[in-house]
């Protein structure tokens, strides 16, 4: 069994990422269980605390360490990843030779109600994961754009392209996560 954080990098009540997520969870097999770290209350990374870490910054970091694998679900700001995913990671990964990241497995899905489904918010995440060394699986690549068109009025995955390519995606990435 191995233990999947799904970290969404957004924190809207109705999401389109945390829908995306949900959808993805829905579909992992059930001897891969799915979590969803929390990252909307730790504080702004400092490394002023390093020695004397905040209570959420201690929690957060232990929910990390138990996890077999990471997916990040994230949309696009301004060409990049939302801050209060940065924080999460930079969090996460420190101090420094102590992250909480290396060497694990992890996915990138974008997702935007543009055209382009988050393509540079992607394309910066992977950067960043490699540095921490995060296996970060290369193919297929997720860009769900579009994502409205995709969803009902309650925030389900509906469109049937959508929920195969999501799907398939899924099956991927626990094809990827089984090589480690």
């Amino acid at each position: 069994m191995k233990k999947i954080g799904i970290i969404v990098g957004s924190l809207r009540k109705e999401s389109f990422n945390r829908s995306v997520a949900k959808y993805l969870a829905s579909v992992a097999p059930k001897s891969y269980p799915v979590s969803f770290p929390d990252i909307g209350n730790l504080e702004l990374y400092n490394q002023d605390l390093d020695d004397t870490p905040t209570a959420a910054w201690v929690e957060f970091r232990n929910e990390i360490k138990e996890l077999d694998a990471f997916l990040f679900v994230t949309p696009e700001y301004n060409r990049s990843i939302p801050g209060v995913l940065k924080n999460a990671i930079d969090v996460g990964s420190r101090p420094y030779g102590q992250s909480v990241w290396t060497g694990k497995p992890g996915g990138i899905v974008s997702v935007s109600p543009g055209a382009i489904g988050g393509f540079g918010a992607s394309h910066h995440l992977r950067q960043v994961l490699s540095c921490l060394n995060v296996y970060t699986m290369q193919h297929p690549e997720a860009y769900v754009g579009n994502i409205i068109e995709a969803l009902d009025d309650s925030g389900q995955v509906i469109a049937e392209n959508t929920q195969v390519f999501l799907t398939k995606y899924m099956d991927r990435f626990i094809h990827w996560i089984d090589r480690f």
